[in-house]
């Protein structure tokens, strides 16, 4: 139990889960270039006017440091033939980009190569929340395509299926 009114940590997690998301890997560069990245589910819209997005970040995540001090990041959102990616990006490990098609966005940031759709955007803000920094960001450039977007919930990957509505 933790000190927030007896809420069970593990039955919230269990609780969240059941609230599917999309499944996007946000990138960005270091001062020197080196490309950095990392799965993320915690991702909105916040305005349309402005364009702004927000994502949030563990504050222990390896690449933490680095998504601090960086001035931009790309929210890619996985197609759902690219668990793999989502997988390789979830683990705390050096070299997540070697073999993986990219081209190099706005401010040099990593675009992941065959995405449904992706957000480049400027960081404006950020706030700190519980265990986790959130940041927004100002979307400079979209793109998107007719790829179905991969799903995640209770603990599995999971892919869209358009539903038709009567009357």
């Amino acid at each position: 139990m933790t000190a927030n009114d007896g809420v069970d940590a593990r039955q919230l997690r269990n609780v969240l889960g059941r609230f599917f998301t999309g499944v996007t890997v946000v990138t960005t560069v270091d001062a020197s270039g080196k490309a950095w990245g990392v799965t993320a589910n915690s991702f909105t819209s916040v305005s349309l006017d402005p364009p702004l997005v927000l994502w949030n970040q563990g504050l222990t995540s390896l690449s933490f440091p680095v998504f601090e001090k960086a001035g931009r990041f790309t929210i890619n959102i996985l197609a759902d033939d690219q668990i793999p990616v989502s997988q390789r990006f979830a683990r705390s490990e050096e070299n997540k980009f070697d073999g993986l098609a990219v081209t190099r966005g706005l401010g040099g940031v990593p675009v992941i190569d065959g995405c449904c759709a992706t957000l480049e955007c400027r960081k404006v803000a950020t706030h700190d929340g519980g265990d986790h920094r959130i940041y927004i960001g100002e979307v400079e450039r979209v793109y998107s395509n007719d790829r179905r977007p991969l799903l995640f919930g209770d603990g599995k990957y999971m892919v869209a299926q358009p539903v038709e509505l009567t009357g």
